[in-house]
């Protein structure tokens, strides 16, 4: 069974609802439930748009999605692999900075030769 679709109002307002601690307007980080709520709708976003099984994006502990077209991986780690924070994600989600800029900064793991195809996906909500 395929998963829910996201609402694309429900993640503007999930990503909204965080917005001044992403834009660094604010250092007391959201409550967790809804800085869940905003990386889950989020990376959702991202597997409805690009969708696939070639590259896995993960966000501790919040969720894992798979996305790109291309091989699908089944077993064991998957060779494509983009990995980062809760804030990081959400500050790329929402286009406040860019994937190849975290990527260097090293607040980004990305492993494998398509994993720098999410950025292509990116922004998905501006705030």
């Amino acid at each position: 069974m395929p998963p829910k679709s996201v609402d694309p109002a429900e993640m503007r307002a999930a990503v909204l609802a965080v917005g001044p601690w992403l834009r660094g307007e604010t250092d007391e980080a959201p409550a967790r439930p809804a800085l869940a709520l905003a990386v889950r709708t989020t990376a959702r976003t991202l597997a409805q748009i690009a969708p696939g099984s070639s590259v896995e994006v993960r966000v501790p502990p919040f969720v894992a999605v798979q996305c790109i077209e291309g091989p699908r991986h089944t077993r064991g780690t998957p060779p494509n692999v983009v990995e980062t924070d809760a804030r990081t994600w959400l500050r790329l989600a929402a286009g406040l900075t860019g994937l190849a800029d975290e990527i260097a900064a090293a607040t980004v793991s990305a492993s494998g030769s398509r994993a720098s195809e999410v950025g292509a996906h990116l922004p998905l909500v501006r705030v």
